[in-house]
């Protein structure tokens, strides 16, 4: 009855409507580094070399397969729990990434707006920074260029504005840490490209060394739970890969 005003003392109950279960979407039981969980959302680890969600030719594996494994291990009913992207990750780059465990967590994580997530990236770059340059905003708009999926900095694209920070460095070669304020589309590869400190291994956008991907981790991730108020920062460290080439690059230094 729409019209029944609750009293002190009254029990709601909520039922949740199932959801439709995608009988094309396949199960994949390859490793899953679940770094955090709630009754809502879980948070995952995700390696460099695996989508976030399955496309055309990657369609047996991406974070969506696994995390329905990781469910179906548990006994959960895919009626009612139901992997749902709420943060993702470029192919190869690795980090943390965050998922909704129903269509309602989804829909109250987005509701949130994008401002409420800050995430935070470690990043290995070509070329050293000058002493002034050590910090600083990136403020460059990004476009597509043409059909294709690379970025340019362009004038008339989406403004894009990422916070970088210098934790070290050794000849040739830079540690950054970096904030996106904004989401574009390789927004740090193109930032730090446009900056002439192109990522180790980022080929696309003008890397010329042996490393097998971009040297980008988000290693950060904090933002409300919807569900109870609570502030949460969960902070990983960077893949063996990233962390043996940095010991390398030091290496040469000495």
């Amino acid at each position: 009855n729409g019209s029944y005003r609750l009293k002190e003392g009254d029990v709601v109950h909520f039922l949740m409507g199932q959801e439709k279960v995608n009988p094309w979407l396949k199960v994949s039981r390859r490793p899953l580094e679940v770094v955090e969980e709630s009754d809502d959302y879980l948070v995952i680890n995700k390696p460099a070399g695996l989508l976030s969600i399955p496309s055309g030719f990657h369609a047996e594996d991406a974070v969506i397969n696994r995390v329905l494994a990781y469910f179906q291990a548990q006994g959960a009913d895919p009626a009612y729990v139901k992997p749902h992207i709420v943060t993702r990750l470029d192919q190869d780059t690795s980090g943390l990434v965050l998922l909704g465990k129903n269509a309602i967590a989804h829909d109250r994580f987005s509701k949130l707006g994008k401002d409420a997530f800050i995430k935070k990236y470690h990043a290995i770059v070509h070329g050293n920074f000058a002493a002034g340059e050590l910090t600083g905003l990136i403020d460059k708009p990004l476009a597509r260029v043409g059909d294709t999926v690379k970025r340019e900095v362009n004038p008339a694209g989406q403004r894009a504005l990422t916070e970088y920070r210098v934790i070290g460095q050794v000849p040739g070669a830079s540690l950054v840490e970096l904030r996106l304020l904004t989401g574009r589309t390789h927004q740090i590869r193109v930032h730090m490209a446009a900056c002439g400190h192109v990522l180790y291994g980022d080929d696309l956008y003008g890397a010329e060394d042996d490393f097998a991907r971009q040297a980008l981790n988000c290693y950060y991730l904090a933002f409300p739970n919807p569900f109870n108020g609570q502030e949460r920062e969960i902070r990983i460290a960077d893949p063996a890969d990233m962390r043996e080439l940095w010991q390398k690059l030091q290496e040469k230094k000495q």
